[in-house]
């Protein structure tokens, strides 16, 4: 039997990421984006894959994931094409407008910091606020991926449940 190559010796398949935080997030009205933060360990759905850990990638180390914007990043395990899912539901208000994006680096960990794509505004409609959003995008292990949100309401309001996904398909 002729051995593989080292570089065909790869996890095959799609490799999946999913938080979800059903406790609120209060985002505060001061007209920027705000990095929508996940528990980790037997709180999250699934991190197979280690994308979302307590000790980070460049050594950083996670103590209070209620308080620190780290702990909304997830550290893609491999190169490939990204599919990002998220959901979004906001407590009812007096918002205007309410947005919400995906950013590559957003708090300037790397060279190339705060690239956003999947920009939304939206109008509240009656009631409770609840979106989803998908969009694709190539990722790279050492550019971490966050949701990001924001409303223009008066007072500070929350975030009554958030879930951010990444599956990452083999791309040649």
């Amino acid at each position: 039997m002729v051995p593989l190559p080292t570089a065909a010796i790869v996890t095959p398949g799609v490799q999946v990421c999913s938080l979800k935080v059903d406790g609120p997030q209060l985002i505060e009205p001061d007209g920027s984006y705000h990095v929508v933060r996940f528990p980790y360990g037997s709180a999250e759905p699934t991190d197979r894959f280690e994308m979302h850990q307590v000790r980070q990638p460049d050594g950083y180390v996670v103590t209070d994931w209620a308080n620190d914007d780290r702990a909304g990043l997830i550290w893609p395990s491999r190169d490939g094409w990204g599919h990002l899912y998220g959901m979004i539901q906001w407590e009812a208000g007096g918002y205007t407008e309410l947005r919400d994006q995906y950013v590559r680096d957003p708090l300037g960990l790397t060279a190339s910091p705060n690239d956003t794509t999947a920009t939304e505004h939206r109008s509240p409609s009656i009631g409770m606020q609840c979106f989803v959003k998908s969009h694709g995008i190539f990722v790279h292990p050492d550019v971490p991926l966050a949701l990001r949100v924001a409303h223009n309401d008066s007072q500070p309001r929350n975030l009554v449940l958030a879930e951010f996904k990444l599956c990452i398909h083999p791309a040649d």
